[in-house]
């Protein structure tokens, strides 16, 4: 009777052990330092950055917490990564289409950032080695007005071939500068579709307005897409800023006043105000 009662509180204590396991394993806690995943369209692709996010915590962060003239992997946890979708040049060094880890040098005035090669280091920075950089360069400190309680990577200044990558934490800021030459694949398409009639005028002349080149194939092209469809009133006004820029004031108001029309009958008064204010201005 006594071996019994022993064996039977033996599993009882077995289960409520197993019970207090299985609880503890599906416990969940908000992450210290959250991990984010930040994605930018740009140029002709993506870039997304895959990071944590430490917080100040009333501590002081750099010099501190983030040692001066040591490896950082540039927020908590694992390194961050930064994955490029095409080819492009981060402050001027030529970075292909891929995922690299994301390791920083922080100092007072100036960071050297390190596009590293090897992804398996993770955050174990006393491992890391030279070798496996694809790029080391230097960029300088920016004093923020308002603290940033945790550490944020910001993409900003996003125009189609350039933009920054922000990284902000405490009252610091550093920029990176990326550029994507992307004019030469444009151009490519443009002669591979638009010269064999495959029909994106709109977007070859639009491409050729931004991008100051020959505005009087940029005008063709838009004619063609007006032909095609005649109450598209974006094209027409893709057409009257063509001429503007040309200095043909008298064509560029008259082509923004059937904008106007267009655009008023399809309830569209952005367009409207667009076609307005080209008009005043070439009266000038």
């Amino acid at each position: 009777m006594m071996l019994q009662k022993l064996q039977n509180f033996s599993a009882a204590l077995a289960i409520a052990i197993s019970a207090t396991t299985v609880s503890a394993q599906q416990l969940k806690v908000p992450a210290p330092s959250p991990l984010q995943t930040v994605k930018q369209a740009f140029a002709l692709s993506d870039v997304s950055i895959e990071y944590s996010r430490p917080g100040a915590k009333g501590r002081v962060v750099y010099g501190d917490v983030v040692p001066f003239g040591k490896v950082w992997r540039t927020g908590a946890n694992g390194a961050t990564k930064i994955t490029f979708g095409e080819d492009v040049k981060v402050e001027g060094n030529a970075v292909s289409a891929g995922t690299y880890a994301l390791y920083t040098m922080p100092n007072k005035d100036s960071w050297e950032i390190m596009l590293y090669k090897d992804l398996t280091l993770g955050g174990n920075v006393a491992n890391y080695k030279k070798e496996n950089e694809l790029a080391r360069f230097t960029v300088k400190t920016k004093v923020l007005n308002d603290k940033v309680e945790n550490f944020t990577i910001d993409f900003a200044d996003i125009t189609s071939t350039t933009m920054n990558i922000d990284l902000n934490w405490e009252k610091t800021r550093v920029s990176l500068a990326v550029v994507a030459d992307i004019d030469a694949k444009i151009m490519k398409n443009i002669d591979a579709n638009v010269v064999n009639d495959a029909r994106p005028y709109f977007q070859a002349a639009n491409y050729y307005y931004d991008n100051n080149k020959d505005l009087v194939k940029a005008g063709e092209w838009a004619d063609k897409a007006i032909a095609a469809n005649p109450k598209a009133y974006w094209v027409v006004m893709l057409k009257a800023k063509i001429q503007a820029k040309q200095n043909n004031k008298k064509e560029a108001i008259a082509t923004a006043e059937k904008v106007i029309a267009i655009a008023t009958e399809e309830k569209d008064e952005a367009y409207v105000a667009q076609a307005q204010k080209l008009i005043a201005e070439n009266k000038k």
